[in-house]
């Protein structure tokens, strides 16, 4: 399908209004979480019985990990069958979380950034191979060339955080752009040879922003909403300005003792856009999954391309390929997968491609459900009409 037919979020109808329903839950104890929702499409109605299941089980979650609000949306086939909020965006003021609240999502923003790089390597712009410096000159060279292939699956030698960059978090310096947020460890000898061992770094995508600027001749962010978030109508997805007023952003908590909740730290992650920075919502997410399950919004061999496990030099698979993470769900199904896990956030985007199936699930505080918790919610669906 072509990119311009790419799902897209179904207009912003609640069963409720958030202010009235806001004022009814000011007064209502913590026990008696709310949930919003848009009303089931005709086509997506005869998935009503999944969907009692799984409003059920996400209730569990809010519950099990005490979360003050979740989010979760599930697509099957290219449509949205399934989007609702649990539990509150705004404790204080009784403020539920909707299908709009808009979560930071961490680390999930890796595979947003891995769109745009896709996009580029098809527009004939980015050779992932070629040594970073040519599209990021500023970058230091190294004993030995980096690609942009080796940072998008951690194999780059990039470190990831350190001790000492916590005061820097701390103190919520703004990063005017991302050449200048590389300055935190541009300078930093390589853990290791690119290509011979697998390292985790968040920083390592920083870097792959900037290769995205450099290849597009284009400010990062401009270039994510023109040629990822535009195209698939992900109308809720942008960057977490800290000082900017962003309709539907959740407040962001961290758990206390005793199941109590307490605001989260005030964080700003200019430092971190590409690889961690990035606020959305369960829709847009999964609206995001689906377009990468059939070729339209990116060609097949793209699509290839993104999710085959990369290798170590020594012949080892990695289990991840440009972003995303490859692997089987304890129930032995097929997923493509991230998690992000952040000051006030937890997110998970997990596709199904042999069901042709995408689940999404946010949080406003930094609990711990991950993998299992969207296999189960993917499992739901699995036996929904056809």
């Amino acid at each position: 399908m072509p990119a311009s037919s790419a799902l897209s979020p179904r207009p912003s109808v609640l069963r409720l209004s958030a202010l009235v329903l806001g004022t009814l839950l000011a007064v209502a104890p913590a026990s008696a979480a709310p949930n919003a929702s848009y009303p089931l499409p005709p086509a997506s109605s005869r998935h009503e019985a999944q969907v009692q299941q799984a409003r059920a089980f996400a209730q569990k979650v809010l519950k099990d990990f005490k979360l003050p609000g979740l989010s979760v949306a599930v697509a099957h086939r290219g449509q949205v069958i399934w989007s609702e909020g649990f539990g509150y965006a705004d404790l204080e003021q009784g403020i539920p979380v909707t299908p709009l609240t808009r979560f930071r999502v961490g680390s999930v923003s890796k595979v947003l950034t891995a769109a745009a790089v896709a996009r580029l390597v098809e527009e004939g712009r980015l050779n992932l191979d070629a040594p970073i410096q040519k599209y990021v000159p500023a970058f230091p060279v190294k004993p030995w060339p980096i690609t942009t292939r080796q940072l998008t699956g951690h194999l780059a030698g990039i470190r990831h955080y350190l001790d000492r960059d916590e005061a820097i978090f701390q103190e919520s310096r703004h990063f005017s752009s991302l050449t200048q947020a590389l300055g935190l460890f541009q300078d930093d000898a390589l853990l290791s040879e690119p290509g011979t061992a697998y390292a985790y770094s968040s920083y390592g995508f920083n870097l792959v922003g900037a290769v995205v600027e450099g290849a597009a001749h284009e400010e990062f962010l401009r270039y994510m909403q023109r040629a990822v978030f535009e195209p698939l109508g992900m109308r809720h997805t942008s960057a977490d300005h800290p000082h900017q007023l962003i309709p539907h952003r959740t407040r962001f908590y961290a758990n206390g003792p005793e199941g109590s909740h307490q605001h989260a730290a005030h964080v700003d992650n200019s430092y971190k856009w590409p690889g961690g920075g990035f606020l959305s919502t369960a829709e847009d997410l999964v609206v995001f999954g689906s377009a990468h399950l059939q070729p339209g919004f990116l060609r097949k061999e793209t699509l290839a391309l993104l999710f085959t496990s990369q290798k170590l030099k020594s012949g080892k698979e990695t289990g991840v390929g440009l972003g995303w993470r490859i692997g089987v769900s304890a129930q032995g199904r097929r997923i493509l997968h991230h998690r992000g896990a952040i000051e006030g956030g937890r997110a998970m985007l997990m596709l199904f491609p042999d069901s042709q199936l995408v689940v999404a699930l946010l949080g406003n505080t930094y609990a711990d459900f991950a993998e299992e918790q969207a296999a189960q919610l993917g499992e739901l669906f699995m036996t929904a009409p056809r």
